[in-house]
């Protein structure tokens, strides 16, 4: 048996799965915004699940951020409450067992890669779009960190080719930079650039429902999968993946399924692209299933 915890800022979600992959028992708390309550949220889960199944040699634990190769420390958390703090450690010593802690990005990814959208495939790439945006590497069902351990963040390299209309009606990202990826396909930054262009205040879902009937939806749409295309070609072309599987709230667009593989093929650096873009299979549970399988 395999415990996954999914480690988010306002909830914590553990699911205990079998060799097969089979959903055995999965609960939800609410997570404490403090470090030593987080610790005590996670332990009570793990405590539950083995009062009743048995014990686990191992958890696997996905949460925003990553641990740092040169202190160990968790670092880049947008809960800020755990930055710094020596998590893997310390829970490794209250339960005294293995902890395999890793991105929650890279645990989407292998959710997807081992028994979801992309099994069967040798390398998959997992994105995420929604408030943010990541990925994550799977090679033959293993995640690929990188030596600053920031591999697939591809949400902070610059949308390829940006016109003076792309930079006008688009605001600088949280990490400082101009025209990052994540300004463009997040669910904030597509309302934003709507928002902008067209001085209104709607949110992502209010712009996409008004499709097929509004114009403006439809044009906002268009350059949305746009967008994602120019930024996924570069993804392609330097990692050139079998599939590429999209998760989060924007990856509930059906519009974008059907006209981004085919858009792919003028911007990707060869004759045929054989790379496809794809739907996730396990949709919200793909985080908390990919950190059981960490462990």
């Amino acid at each position: 048996m395999k415990i996954g915890i999914d480690l988010g800022g306002t909830k914590t979600e553990g699911i205990l799965i079998d060799n097969e992959g089979k959903e055995l028992i999965k609960t939800r708390i609410k997570t404490q915004k403090n470090y030593q309550g987080t610790i005590d949220g996670i332990i009570s889960v793990v405590y539950e699940f083995e009062k009743n199944f048995g014990e686990v040699d191992s958890v696997g634990i996905g949460m925003p951020g990553a641990i740092s190769a040169d202190s160990a420390l968790i670092k880049n958390a947008n809960s800020i409450w755990l930055n710094g703090k020596p998590l893997k450690k310390d829970l490794e010593n209250k339960l005294q067992r293995k902890i395999n802690l890793e991105n929650d990005a890279n645990c989407f990814a292998l959710s997807e890669a081992v028994d979801g959208a992309g099994k069967g495939h040798s390398v998959v790439f997992g994105v995420i779009l929604g408030t943010g945006v990541g990925g994550g590497i799977i090679i033959n069902q293993k995640v690929l960190q990188g030596r600053n351990k920031i591999s697939g963040e591809w949400g902070h390299i610059t949308l390829p080719n940006r016109t003076e209309v792309e930079k006008k009606y688009n605001k600088k990202c949280y990490c400082k930079k101009e025209g990052c990826m994540e300004t463009y396909v997040s669910g904030p930054g597509f309302a934003n650039i709507y928002n902008l262009r067209h001085n209104a205040n709607l949110d992502s879902h209010e712009i996409i429902n008004g499709y097929p009937g509004d114009q403006k939806s439809l044009i906002a749409l268009e350059n949305y999968v746009d967008h994602l295309t120019r930024g996924l070609s570069v993804v392609i072309n330097i990692l050139d993946p079998d599939i590429i599987v999209l998760g989060g709230g924007m990856s509930n667009v059906d519009y974008i399924y059907a006209n981004i593989n085919d858009q792919l093929k003028q911007y990707v650096f060869t004759d045929t692209c054989h790379t496809k873009v794809v739907k996730n299979f396990h949709g919200d549970s793909g985080g908390v299933r990919g950190a059981a399988w960490l462990s």
